[in-house]
């Protein structure tokens, strides 16, 4: 009996080991209309972006060493952060368009 608990044990840890790693590769923004969200990227946020960062289409803020964004979640409260600052009026959703959209372009979390 013990050692059918064990092997048990044993074989769903071996089973997590494996599924785990892909699981968190997956594409955080899988539904993100990525055109819409680059419509709004470019109307919004390019020209702060690039007046403060520098790089094409404000790379520089994406792209630069000392990024804050460094997780999905991050680049999620990011837009969030500069959409309430900006007094912006976007909906959750379009936040994630352009979230999905920076994701493709610039951070490529869960993507190859």
């Amino acid at each position: 009996m013990f050692r059918f608990r064990l092997f048990s044990c044993l074989s769903v840890a071996a089973l997590v080991a494996v599924i785990a790693p892909s699981i968190g590769r997956a594409n955080p923004f899988p539904d993100a209309n990525v055109a819409q969200g680059k419509a709004y990227h470019e109307e919004l946020c390019v020209e702060c972006h690039t007046r403060r960062f520098g790089g094409e289409e404000g790379s520089g803020a994406y792209l630069r060493e000392n990024r804050r964004v460094k997780t999905p979640e991050a680049l999620t409260q990011m837009l969030t952060a500069c959409t309430t600052a900006l007094k912006l009026e976007l909906f959750p959703e379009d936040e994630y368009h352009i979230a999905g959209y920076l994701n493709q372009r610039f951070y490529r979390f869960g993507l190859k």
